[in-house]
């Protein structure tokens, strides 16, 4: 029996960058919910942008946000990850010095930024329902991180190559989409955060059902049986799946959760 359903967000139940899912959603979750199966929203995004998303039900769910460096639910959090500070600004220092990118660095409640990019900002409030902060200086910043991440409007994978080789040892780094690669504390992953909850709830892998479609969630993939890759997802997602789900665009979650009903 399937007890726990945990699914990411962009490209999986929404285009990139949308904060609009189809609202029959919430009824099904609700209605498995009722049937004693819980849901966890498992996302690169800060949690407040997947409370947004959710809002008619938020205080019904689980948040696994910022790649799995936070674990929590409605009103508060269970588990953070924070990263060696030094390791941090040590990223930042690298990433002012290459053209091209921008470098966010997420807290546990607030993003911070030096970009002068209005355009961006505006799609980060706006669009994803960031809580945003910009700074003059981000090494000025006191608070705990949780999160490093690199912007760039396309192909991010390819001008991020030397970042990755020379953090790789240092930091948990993962591509999500074709504009962000997301850097978190070793060992630390949306996976990792299935696997705590599971733990939590006292749920094993095979009670245990998952959908992504980027590489970002291939860890996760591997913590359920029930593994799902939408149709729309990379190659190596889809083989990392042991099961195919529809589109995001035709709704390819939906269309499966409401078959367990």
């Amino acid at each position: 029996m399937i007890k726990l359903i945990a699914s990411d967000i962009d490209g999986t139940l929404v285009p990139d960058g949308s904060n609009k899912v189809n609202p029959e959603l919430f009824d099904v979750i609700l209605k498995l919910r009722a049937r004693g199966i819980q849901f966890a929203a498992a996302s690169g995004r800060q949690w407040a942008s997947i409370e947004s998303i959710f809002d008619p039900i938020k205080e019904k769910i689980f948040y696994l946000s910022d790649n799995g460096a936070y674990v929590g639910c409605h009103g508060r959090n269970l588990f953070i990850n924070p990263i060696d500070r030094h390791i941090v600004m040590d990223m930042v220092e690298k990433v002012r010095k290459t053209e091209g990118l921008d470098v966010m660095v997420s807290g546990p409640d607030v993003v911070y930024l030096e970009t002068k990019n209005e355009k961006f900002l505006d799609w980060l409030i706006n669009g994803y329902k960031f809580r945003v902060q910009c700074v003059e200086d981000l090494t000025k910043v006191e608070s705990e991180f949780i999160k490093v991440s690199v912007y760039r409007k396309s192909e991010v994978e390819s001008h991020t190559r030397n970042l990755r080789e020379e953090f790789s040892d240092r930091l948990k780094i993962t591509i999500a989409g074709d504009m962000w690669m997301d850097c978190m504390k070793p060992g630390i992953n949306k996976g990792q955060a299935v696997k705590l909850l599971q733990d939590s709830l006292g749920m094993k892998p095979e009670e245990t059902m998952v959908f992504g479609d980027q590489l970002n969630d291939i860890e996760m993939l591997h913590q359920a049986y029930y593994s799902y890759a939408v149709g729309n997802a990379r190659k190596e997602v889809k083989d990392a799946a042991r099961f195919q789900a529809d589109l995001n665009v035709n709704d390819g979650v939906l269309k499966i959760l409401k078959l367990l009903l």
